[in-house]
């Protein structure tokens, strides 16, 4: 991201685990797209040659100009880049689930078998000549209705990303939490991720979003954004209008670590948004709030320690856990944590993505519960990358403490 330090190799190592996998794509896609539905030597498949050419530029500029330029700038990369980066993603899937469908298609339009040899009594090998037109029909009906699929999952992915963020009500029942307090809401928001496709209009919606519910506390949890301060912190100001009964706060996510997290920390302070860098202290009378970093921060010298952030806490009440992501459940239960408020994982963003969330994160998306620590992952109200969210829309939750008794 532009105004944070990259070294040669790490540019060199993001080209080489982006660009050839998006590479191969375009190349499937020429295959596919191109050279199937095509003749060779003419105009068309020029043209069709050209612009997966051009689309591939066009993405690697969002992949790589936007990180080195402001925002302001690098959404004119960033929004047909990313949104092509979504179409290329379903259209290489569409087109991989009619595979066999076109195999078969393309063998039962093959023209009759020839005999090969002198004479029909001749006991010749017999060639299966196939009928040009028919495979071009065949190939242009699979282009067309693989392109109409993937627009149209890309389209409905958008309108679900850029909407609001979805309502949740989750209720949790702790058994240390006092009668009194039970009833008591944390709005829990993740995920929010300011840059060049989401600006100061996403944040303030969120902020209305959150007011209108009159929480209790506010609890935002990691990757604020993907960008410094100074090109940023227009986008987050309105952060400073978040209400509550006993205030909001903040713990870092990896993108964090990305944009300077010490200045980004400084400006939360600044805008009234508490953070807990391995800290805690008491809410309400009988709430043991704690904060630790994200684990990113331990390549910056800055990373998650429970036992710093768990001292002095009263392990007779229930302990709320604000950690960016749930992995650090662990942790989190082997330190007697009752309730960790996680995000992160987007809850996969992307169909099928969320099939592979589980090979590194114990929760994809909503509660669950490890040992005797319940864990709510929020699938997070903003998007990284495509402006697309299939199978995972954004949220925003009102978490519900509830006493046993």
């Amino acid at each position: 991201m532009h105004g944070v330090r990259e070294t040669h190799t790490d540019v060199v190592i993001f080209l080489l685990l982006l660009g050839v996998p998006t590479g191969l794509g375009h190349l499937y896609l020429w295959r596919r797209l191109v050279v199937d539905t095509t003749r060779p030597r003419t105009l068309g498949r020029r043209i069709g040659t050209l612009a997966i050419i051009g689309a591939f530029l066009v993405l690697m500029s969002a992949l790589v100009v936007t990180r080195r330029v402001p925002p302001e700038y690098g959404k004119f990369f960033a929004w047909p880049g990313f949104i092509w980066l979504a179409v290329l993603f379903y259209l290489a899937i569409a087109l991989g689930v009619a595979e066999i469908p076109r195999r078969i298609l393309l063998r039962k339009a093959s023209a009759a078998p020839v005999p090969v040899g002198a004479g029909a009594e001749a006991a010749e090998p017999v060639e299966v000549v196939p009928d040009p037109g028919r495979r071009l029909f065949i190939a242009r009906s699979v282009a067309i209705g693989s392109g109409i699929a993937a627009g149209g999952v890309v389209g409905y992915g958008m309108t679900e990303a850029l909407g609001d963020p979805h309502l949740l009500n989750v209720p949790v029942t702790l058994d240390k939490l006092q009668p009194s307090l039970s009833g008591f809401r944390i709005a829990v928001v993740s995920d929010i991720h300011l840059g060049p496709l989401l600006g100061r209009s996403h944040t303030e919606r969120i902020v209305r979003m959150i007011n209108e519910q009159e929480a209790d506390l506010v609890a935002i949890v990691g990757d604020l954004v993907d960008g410094t301060v100074a090109e940023l912190g227009e986008a987050a100001a309105p952060l400073r209008d978040l209400v509550s009964r006993h205030g909001s706060f903040f713990v870092t996510g990896n993108h964090e670590y990305f944009s300077g997290h010490e200045q980004w920390i400084a400006e939360l302070d600044r805008l009234g948004v508490n953070p807990l860098r391995n800290e805690g202290l008491t809410v309400a009378g009988g709430i043991e709030l704690v904060g630790v970093n994200d684990v990113t921060g331990k390549s910056y010298g800055d990373g998650p320690d429970f036992g710093r952030a768990m001292d002095g806490r009263d392990r007779s009440k229930p302990v709320v856990l604000l950690s960016h992501q749930p992995v650090q459940v662990s942790d989190a239960s082997s330190h007697g944590v009752d309730l960790q408020l996680s995000g992160h994982t987007h809850g996969g963003q992307m169909v099928p993505f969320n099939l592979f969330v589980p090979l590194q994160q114990p929760s994809t998306a909503g509660l669950s519960k490890v040992d005797n620590t319940w864990l709510y992952t929020s699938r997070g109200a903003g998007f990284w990358g495509p402006p697309v969210r299939v199978g995972a829309p954004p949220d925003i939750t009102m978490v519900e403490l509830r006493s046993a008794g």
